[in-house]
């Protein structure tokens, strides 16, 4: 699996989004996935689903230090002492020592950036987590939370599609050596797939429109996306996207959708509950 250099820290540049996903079924499309292939699993407190992914990763038979994994604080626990506890009960939940990255999910403006940065760098210090980052964070915050971080900050994840411009946001993360990973990267409904600009290298290179869009991801320079399925077989197919590479014309025409009237997504970031 190719990877993306964020400071330090080697981050699959494809990966498996486990959001919604619970139970027995979370567990069984965690272990298939990475029997498949996968090397990045990303979950969160919020998901209420640490356990069941902590059993995926364990049934695959994949060795835990070939697995990098995510896991996120929720916005209400991000202050001192609570982002704390929080990432030692996921670790609990998980059934692991550490977690390749910890995120603070949301920024809360009720609790001061600072103190949930010094609180982020202790979790690492103390090898609870390899690398921090954060979700969901604009620009300014995010210039913010790196000056108040002693620990570089790896990754800042966001929501990103063709029809969703975060053209600022990702310039921000290549300027602080971090990686942009999309959540929902093939949108949500709408006619995505259906696009000129996706339907033909579909057609052209014998590939599902999905898999086009995917592969318009990971050829962006530092950007990682974890689509979400709960479909087994969408596994097989989300993954095989590295044989073949869109040529400039191709990526320009999907970027290009962006101007559909889609906004541009530096948020104003107060918690939005259906969002990864």
């Amino acid at each position: 699996m190719q990877t993306v250099e964020a400071n330090g820290a080697s981050i699959p540049v494809l990966g498996m989004g486990t959001w919604t996903l619970k139970g027995q079924a979370c567990t069984e499309l965690v272990s298939q996935a990475l029997k498949v292939g996968y090397r990045h699993i990303d979950t969160a407190a919020a998901y209420d689903n640490e356990e069941a992914v902590g059993e995926g990763i364990r049934a695959s038979g994949v060795k835990r230090e070939e697995v990098f994994l995510t896991t996120k604080v929720w916005w209400t626990d991000i202050g001192g002492g609570d982002l704390e506890r929080s990432a030692e009960d996921s670790l609990a939940r998980l059934g692991f020592e550490h977690v390749d990255l910890l995120l603070i999910h949301w920024p809360n403006p009720n609790v001061d950036l600072a103190e949930s940065m010094q609180a982020l760098n202790r979790v690492r210090a103390g090898g609870l987590a390899r690398h921090i980052g954060v979700s969901n964070f604009p620009t300014a915050l995010l210039a913010e939370a790196v000056r108040f971080s002693d620990a570089p900050l790896v990754a800042n994840q966001v929501e990103y599609h063709p029809f969703l411009n975060q053209d600022r946001v990702h310039e921000a993360c290549r300027s602080a050596g971090m990686a942009m990973v999309s959540y929902c990267p093939l949108a949500r409904g709408g006619d995505l797939f259906s696009q000129p600009a996706v339907a033909g290298p579909a057609a052209r290179y014998g590939k599902t429109p999905a898999q086009i869009v995917l592969r318009w991801h990971t050829q962006q320079d530092g950007v990682v996306a974890i689509p979400r399925t709960s479909n087994p077989g969408r596994l097989v197919e989300n993954a095989d996207i590295f044989d073949f590479s869109l040529d400039a014309g191709e990526m320009g025409a999907i970027s290009a959708l962006r101007q559909r009237g889609s906004r541009i997504c530096d948020y104003d970031f107060s918690p939005v509950w259906d969002r990864g």
